[in-house]
């Protein structure tokens, strides 16, 4: 399944405040937009509007991402690009964005890489080497039991381990996501996100060392303000 804690790492990055709420209201914007700016009919605009409250969002600040969506703010409209590349040691990654200027994207992404020891691929590159699936990463207070038995009773096709916490990532089929998160909940689970995602093919191998370079990488792309998520073939 490859490393937890570094895919457990690469989610968690970001959330450095002052580009966090950035991040956050671009999720808004394009779960209402791409769904319906009803949450209860909406499980992605749910589990976004979840996430800014408990980072503290402000009210007025959801308001206008919700706004964005039905046209009515100012700003430029949002897309969603996967982008591409290699990192250093040749470990291949894919890297979602939330742009409203691609052009300005693909080119901070492309110096990041390179400065990275790195670089930026064409499309197809990369993508084959990763499955599409959905991820629901979930904590049970007290749990002791079999993880795999619990993933088998929500439906899950595989569960992982998150290094250096107690949480769990759930791995379902792209069209069974919420009903493996629903499934969860249910059994007392306590979902942090539940998200379309990338879980590599065949995963590699790299020295501790080589973790390092590819950690620095990591870190730089996680600072820019376009950049959602990012998956690596470990």
């Amino acid at each position: 399944m490859g490393r937890g804690w570094i895919h457990g790492k690469v989610l968690a990055v970001g959330a450095k405040k002052g580009k966090l709420f950035t991040k956050l209201a671009r999720e808004i914007t394009i779960a209402a937009k791409t769904g319906g700016a009803i949450a209860d009919n909406n499980p992605r605009l749910k589990m976004a509007l979840q996430e800014a409250r408990k980072n503290s969002m402000p009210r007025d600040t959801i308001e206008r991402a919700l706004n964005r969506a039905t046209g009515d703010g100012q700003e430029g409209a949002i897309e969603e690009l996967t982008y591409e590349g290699y990192g250093p040691h040749g470990v291949a990654m894919l890297v979602e964005t939330q742009t409203d200027n691609k052009n300005r994207t693909v080119q901070d992404l492309r110096a990041i890489f390179v400065r990275g020891d790195g670089n930026l691929g064409e499309p197809g590159s990369v993508m084959w080497m990763f499955d599409r699936v959905g991820s629901i990463i979930a904590e049970k207070e007290g749990f002791s039991g079999d993880p795999e038995e619990a993933a088998i009773e929500a439906g899950a096709d595989d569960v992982e381990p998150i290094e250096e916490t107690t949480q769990f990532r759930f791995i379902s089929s792209v069209e069974s996501l919420f009903e493996v998160k629903d499934a969860l909940e249910a059994a007392s689970w306590e979902v942090e996100k539940a998200e379309l995602s990338y879980k590599p093919k065949t995963p590699m191998e790299i020295t501790d060392e080589q973790e390092k370079d590819l950690i620095e990488l990591v870190d730089k792309l996680n600072d820019h303000d376009d950049v959602k998520t990012i998956h690596l073939a470990l």
